[in-house]
């Protein structure tokens, strides 16, 4: 597999910092493993190689079982009910044209999340969704790092 280009943030060296700068607040309001989770599914949904591969790797803290088992989430007594809200809401985010953010969906999340805290995960999952599609329409390989 050869990528395409390199990645559009490394010639365009200006888009990585708002795009960093994006995702360090959303650590302040989300735990690492969370964000972990959301990144994983997304970039899972997304067919995002580099991503999966990419933070497989700097998700130690993880359990093998639920890095193996958080496609199939719904299924797997691995994830706490607050993640697995946030792993709903992250589907719909990077499925959003299917069905939009369907309302039950949105209020799980809510039930389990402030407001700081659900704004943060909605960006996070945008910002996800964000590097996956650069990473897919550019092909980047997994295993390359940056």
């Amino acid at each position: 597999m050869k990528s395409r280009m390199r990645n559009p943030a490394m010639i365009l060296p200006d888009v990585m910092a708002p795009m960093q700068a994006l995702g360090k607040v959303t650590e302040t309001a989300l735990p690492e493993k969370l964000r972990g989770l959301v990144h994983m599914r997304a970039s899972q949904l997304n067919g995002c190689a580099f991503c999966l591969e990419l933070h497989t790797k700097s998700h130690t803290d993880e359990t093998p079982q639920r890095m193996l088992t958080v496609a199939a989430w719904r299924d797997s007594p691995f994830f706490t009910d607050a993640e697995r809200a946030a792993l709903a809401l992250t589907e719909a985010i990077t499925l959003i044209a299917e069905d939009g953010v369907p309302d039950d969906v949105w209020d799980e999340a809510k039930r389990h999340f402030d407001e700081r805290q659900l704004a943060a995960l909605v960006l996070h999952a945008t910002l996800v969704n964000v590097w996956n599609r650069v990473n897919v329409a550019t092909r980047q390989v997994a295993g390359t790092g940056w």
